[in-house]
């Protein structure tokens, strides 16, 4: 399944938690603590889906490929590099060991 399927699944799933926590509700009343714990609990859950379906929904969204940058093939200035050395091969005046 995908995430998509996934959560969906699981939001179902909350749904029916939080109808049946809401008939339990009606039948035991909700000012004893044991009922506003599960209460509070349910409503913890949802948040946490929710929020969980924002992250997967970045995370799965299609990432953009930044702009290319063409190059050209033509050679560079030789002027660029007059103060240079080639590197590792030492310098041009001198020979290497």
């Amino acid at each position: 399944m995908s995430v998509h399927e996934e959560l969906t699944s699981v939001q179902r799933c909350l749904d029916d938690l939080i109808r049946s926590v809401g008939r339990l509700e009606k039948q035991l009343g909700s000012g004893g603590l044991e009922m506003r714990r599960v209460r509070t609990d349910t409503d913890h859950l949802r948040e946490s889906v929710a929020l969980l379906r924002e992250t997967a929904a970045v995370r799965t969204a299609p990432q953009k490929r930044p702009d290319l940058v063409t190059i050209s093939d033509t050679p560079y200035d030789p002027s660029l590099w007059v103060d240079t050395d080639d590197e590792g091969l030492g310098a041009r005046d001198r020979r290497a060991p």
